[in-house]
């Protein structure tokens, strides 16, 4: 008697198929990118580094002198203050001009026209407006900043002050205040590797960032300027270029 054998076949959705072959898919490149970055070192773990800093500075010798020049006239009627210190401003420019001043190197910085008020009684009473500009110039000739602070001063000028001495151009002075603190920077590395027994690999990160290249500003009375009889000595000096960077290697 023979028997007979019956097999009941199933084949799976096409979609199941497709989900699985995707799967196994992505676990094989997981699996794959995993074995490369143990191969590589820890996941996720930054190498060990080192990080030393240097600084270099420069000192140059200033080319442009700064200055502020203001005038300030009141009156009680506004146009008349307008006009006193339009007329005042006037006289100082055409005292640059005449001095050799180019014209973009004056320019206003400010201007503004106040209300005044006394209080009398607990009473506000108007006392006028007072109209106020100020100028910033650049003096390029550093020989004639005393003739010019004495000379704006008479013009009409009556606020002269934040005199700064500066660098027009300090690149070159930053170029070689860089290369002292990228040296010393290297020489710390070094010296850190031999006394930690390690050898330094590439460089990670650098930064750097500049300082110094303008000091206080001098500040002077303009009623003093106006009435000496001659011109102020105003010694420049020097101006500190200063940069500093941060150096991050690799260390093995």
């Amino acid at each position: 008697m023979e028997t007979e054998s019956k097999y009941l076949y199933l084949r799976p959705p096409r979609e199941i198929v497709w989900a699985v072959v995707a799967f196994l898919i992505i676990a094989s490149v997981f699996m794959l990118t995993k074995v490369k970055n143990e191969a590589r070192g820890t996941p996720g773990v930054q190498p060990p580094s080192i990080t030393v800093s240097g600084e270099g500075k420069e000192f140059v010798k200033p080319d442009i002198a700064s200055v502020t020049v203001g005038v300030v006239k009141n009156n009680l009627d506004l146009l008349r203050a307008q006009q006193d210190a339009a007329g005042a401003i006037d006289a100082v420019i055409a005292f640059l001009n005449k001095e050799g001043v180019a014209e973009n190197d004056i320019k206003t910085i400010s201007f503004a026209i106040y209300p005044q008020y006394d209080y009398r009684d607990g009473r506000q009473v108007f006392r006028g407006y007072e109209v106020r500009q100020t100028l910033e110039i650049k003096i390029r000739d550093l020989s004639k900043v005393g003739t010019m602070l004495t000379g704006v001063a008479r013009a009409g000028g009556n606020e002269v002050g934040s005199l700064t001495f500066t660098v027009d151009d300090p690149k070159a002075a930053q170029s070689k205040a860089r290369e002292q603190a990228i040296a010393e920077a290297k020489e710390k590395a070094k010296t850190l590797s031999r006394q930690l027994g390690v050898r330094l690999g590439k460089i990670t990160s650098y930064n750097e960032s500049s300082g110094g290249g303008i000091p206080p500003p001098i500040y002077v009375r303009a009623l003093a300027l106006e009435s000496a009889d001659i011109a102020p000595p105003v010694p420049a000096g020097e101006n500190e270029i200063r940069m500093n960077v941060t150096i991050t290697y690799e260390i093995k």
